[in-house]
């Protein structure tokens, strides 16, 4: 008895923030990371939206966030 070939499944899309809609990142054969969006706007999306993990140790923090727009 001949085994069924295996259809591939459709992978779906993950959910994204609204201002990131139509992301797309891949990691080609070199290990070389392609984007469809700027980069420079995602880490703009990121130092607005995510704390820096590594600063918040730092002693002048908090005034360096008070000029930061606080999330919704």
């Amino acid at each position: 008895m001949a085994k069924k070939e295996k259809k591939p499944t459709p992978k779906a899309k993950p959910r994204v923030h609204k201002e990131l809609q139509g992301l797309d990142i891949t990691i080609d054969q070199f290990g070389e990371i392609k984007a469809n969006m700027n980069i420079d706007k995602l880490n703009e999306f990121l130092d607005k939206n995510v704390d820096d993990k590594k600063l918040a140790e730092r002693d002048d923090y908090d005034e360096m966030k008070k000029g930061k727009k606080k999330k919704k």
